[in-house]
């Protein structure tokens, strides 16, 4: 590498060297020229050290490469009937809750897009008398197909999708990370009951808002403890992708986690309160 003599006497300035006059002696240049390997080292791109494995598992198993299912069943202590009322929905005839599937995904970002992809998907279904959490998490770019092509494997022509906001959010960015990844498009044509409208007409202006976390807060008595915000999951999954512990990632699982319950206990306190929607 050819150091310029202007560029020796910048960094000796730099690092509090006073210059001297004529040509600098060996052990100055020796000391310039380290200076100057330092100054390059902390402008190049750093990589992040790698987590050690035992802080990079990711709860569940490995059901294919670089995706895992986390599944998990519930006594919630609720009642489900073999049909819930959906009066709340502008719905005269009741929905099957064997059909119901709950969902929220977790992604690289909230703006949308065709550059924003899932790389979580979190479902829970009625079992009995028991909601059972299946949760896909992509630990690799790699494992996108296999992630869409397993979620697809949940559902039926009969499925009826809930969700709260997913009608204008997580459905069409499943539609099209499906696709963009050249697969059968499964969610066209399915039912869906979005909770946040008939939540917004029955409690707007009771609350500061109407978010998920909100409703939890005051009408299910759900108060989240640790709770790490769907706005930083990207970062925690970026953090995981470049080598970092399963810390924040383990966090982010938890909070699609009571996305998804909530979701279903949501929907059966609509159902029982029979709410009305009021025009507007």
């Amino acid at each position: 590498m050819t150091v310029s003599l202007e560029r020796l006497r910048a960094l000796r300035q730099q690092s509090g060297t006073p210059p001297s006059a004529g040509t600098p002696s060996r052990s100055d240049s020796r000391t310039q020229i380290d200076a100057l390997r330092k100054l390059i080292r902390l402008k190049e791109t750093a990589q992040p050290k790698r987590a050690p494995a035992q802080t990079r598992v990711i709860p569940g198993i490995e059901i294919s490469e670089g995706l895992w299912l986390e599944e998990s069943v519930h006594d919630l202590g609720l009642i489900w009937p073999d049909a819930l009322c959906c009066k709340f929905d502008r719905r005269e005839v009741p929905i099957q809750t064997r059909d119901l599937l709950f969902f929220d995904t977790e992604t690289t970002g909230l703006s949308g897009g065709t550059g924003t992809r899932a790389f979580m998907i979190g479902a829970a279904d009625i079992q009995g008398a028991l909601l059972r959490v299946r949760q896909l998490t992509m630990s690799t770019l790699q494992a996108e197909v296999a992630m869409l092509q397993t979620f697809q494997s949940w559902l039926s022509p009969s499925t009826v999708l809930a969700s709260y906001n997913g009608k204008s959010y997580d459905a069409p960015l499943l539609r099209t990370r499906y696709r963009l990844m050249r697969l059968a498009e499964p969610l066209t044509g399915l039912d869906h009951v979005d909770l946040l409208y008939p939540s917004r007409r029955q409690w707007k202006g009771q609350f500061e808002n109407c978010r998920l976390a909100t409703i939890e807060r005051h009408v299910l008595r759900v108060v989240r403890e640790d709770d790490l915000p769907g706005s930083e999951a990207p970062a925690a999954w970026l953090h995981y992708l470049r080598g970092g512990s399963a810390t924040l990632l383990r966090r982010v699982l938890a909070h699609n986690h009571q996305d998804v319950v909530s979701l279903a206990r949501l929907f059966i306190r609509l159902s029982e309160m029979g709410a009305v929607d009021r025009v507007r």
